[in-house]
């Protein structure tokens, strides 16, 4: 019974001690998530938001660095984009980096 006393001692400072070091590991992880993951998950959300909100008439920027007009909405994937007169091209709606002005909705 002598030599049990210091041994159980022994562990329970052992078990205080290992979760004390996994501290750390999850402040890194809760300022990673807040600092770097949440921002980037926003930014998603509103670029998806502003893709899908697209319309005939809106000047808008691709990724590539053209600027045109939408002429047509095509389907869930894709917009018919106006670079010049008489040049259309076929755009992908991911691949639309910024919309730089929007047209009014038109009245019902």
């Amino acid at each position: 019974m002598l030599f049990a006393t210091p041994a159980y001692a022994q562990d329970a400072a052992g078990a205080a001690g290992a979760f004390g070091s996994f501290i750390p590991l999850i402040l890194i992880f809760a300022i990673m998530y807040f600092l770097l993951i949440r921002p980037q998950q926003k930014k998603v959300k509103e670029h998806r938001a502003m893709v899908e909100a697209l319309r005939r008439g809106d000047q808008v920027v691709t990724a590539g660095g053209l600027i045109g007009k939408v002429v047509k909405v095509k389907d869930d994937n894709e917009v018919e984009v106006e670079l010049a007169e008489g040049v259309k091209v076929r755009v992908v709606r991911s691949t639309i980096g910024q919309v730089l002005s929007k047209t009014e909705p038109a009245a019902d």
